[in-house]
């Protein structure tokens, strides 16, 4: 398996979040994000957020 690079841009207030969040673990904020991803309930989180957000917006 390789490995490939995830660039985001999110809101600053939201990066100070995962700053706070991640300091408060003695974690950087890439090991953090990294590690709420392959938390094993993100998969059923991310569908909900997708179901809340095109419930929203509605779907496109």
């Amino acid at each position: 398996m390789g490995t490939s690079v995830l660039s985001l841009r999110i809101d600053g207030e939201l990066l100070d979040r995962l700053r706070d969040h991640a300091a408060k673990r003695g974690m950087s904020v890439q090991d953090y994000v990294i590690q709420t991803l392959i938390r094993n309930d993100f998969d059923e989180r991310f569908q909900s957020a997708v179901e809340e957000t095109e419930r929203f917006y509605g779907v496109t």
